[in-house]
């Protein structure tokens, strides 16, 4: 039984009818919003309310830009790039300047990354919104995963990196609200949808857990493949989709996160850069997926940096940028059971 797509953006180009097109029609999850947007003759008190909220701390947030430049006061450390040393079609290959171990590690993550992109293509093709959905649940568990392990590694009183935990925590929670945005666009409108999102979550908590305790390198490099395919999906979809999007209004859960007044968790997943560096941009839909697929790109320098010097908090270093000696987290003497194994034969 063929069953309608739930996404507005979901049909090809190709399969557009020849007559004159009519503007995309929403999910009925974001009816109520476009009507707003539309000149309803009718808004309700909390939702003028809300209005009004977000246009105060627009304005408050446009001040700020123009008494205090970011730029002069807080530069981001490599801002210039979205998406440092990744292009969104480069292709994943291990590297060859790393140890046989490492390569193996990467080959790994590659091919079981290539394999989910492959299922998501076949089972995804022309249904945008419920594979964001799907891709927002599963993005949130190696962090669920990361933070279980370090928990356990503390209460055994092995190490505690704080640092680590609540870099790990702010990720999951920007990812949680990537999944709020994708419901409210109607993506979880299917129970197939959903059941897919949670089977794939289910196993895929577990695969982490065990290849965090094996391998921290191996479970982070993972998670980078998986943050490099996010940023590159949202980028072709932004190209493809601009001015749909662009005519479409924003999400209430959008809004309420990216403009928020407290964007505390907002700043603390970015390890790239320093706090209020980046303050987003909420004009229409097209915004709200330009500040997720930079977010991506934000998670995958952030996976990176914690295979090789390690990350720190980005408000324990307030009001300046520390050099890349003073970010180095110290090497403890065994971090998996690959390092622990390791690390008596290279002594010998």
């Amino acid at each position: 039984m063929a069953v309608a797509s739930a996404s507005p953006l979901s049909a090809a180009p190709s399969a557009k009818p020849a007559t004159a097109p009519s503007p995309p029609a929403p999910a009925s999850g974001f009816l109520a919003l476009r009507a707003r947007s539309c000149g309803a003759p009718r808004l309700r008190p909390v939702a003028a309310w809300r209005r009004l909220r977000v246009e105060a701390i627009r304005t408050q947030q446009e001040k700020q830009r123009t008494e205090v430049p970011v730029e002069d006061s807080a530069p981001a450390r490599d801002a210039a790039a979205p998406l440092d040393g990744v292009g969104i079609d480069d292709p994943m290959v291990p590297s060859s300047d790393e140890s046989w171990v490492v390569r193996l590690e990467q080959s790994f993550n590659i091919f079981a990354t290539e394999s989910m992109i492959m299922v998501l293509d076949g089972v995804y093709r022309d249904r945008n919104y419920a594979r964001f959905f799907v891709l927002e649940t599963v993005a949130r568990v190696p962090y669920f995963a990361f933070i279980s392990v370090l928990h356990m590694y503390e209460t055994f009183g092995w190490w505690r990196r704080a640092d680590y935990l609540k870099v790990h925590f702010a990720q999951s929670w920007n990812e949680f609200h990537h999944l709020l945005i994708m419901e409210e666009l109607g993506g979880e409108a299917l129970w197939i949808d959903r059941f897919i999102a949670r089977f794939m979550a289910f196993f895929y908590y577990f695969m982490t857990v065990a290849m965090y305790m094996v391998s921290p390198r191996m479970a982070y490099h993972f998670s980078e493949c998986v943050e490099k395919h996010a940023y590159s999906t949202y980028d072709k979809f932004l190209k493809l989709h601009e001015e749909e999007l662009k005519r479409l209004p924003a999400p209430e859960a959008a809004l309420n996160y990216y403009l928020n007044e407290d964007l505390y968790l907002f700043d603390e997943f970015q390890s790239a850069r320093i706090p209020c560096s980046r303050r987003p941009k909420i004009d229409n839909l097209y915004d709200v997926f330009v500040n997720i697929r930079d977010d991506e790109a934000e998670h995958c320098k952030t996976m990176k940096a914690c295979q090789t010097h390690g990350i720190r908090s980005p408000h324990s270093m307030p009001n300046c940028l520390e050099a890349d000696s003073e970010r180095v987290i110290p090497e403890e003497d065994c971090e998996g059971i690959v390092d622990c194994v390791k690390s008596p034969l290279q002594s010998k």
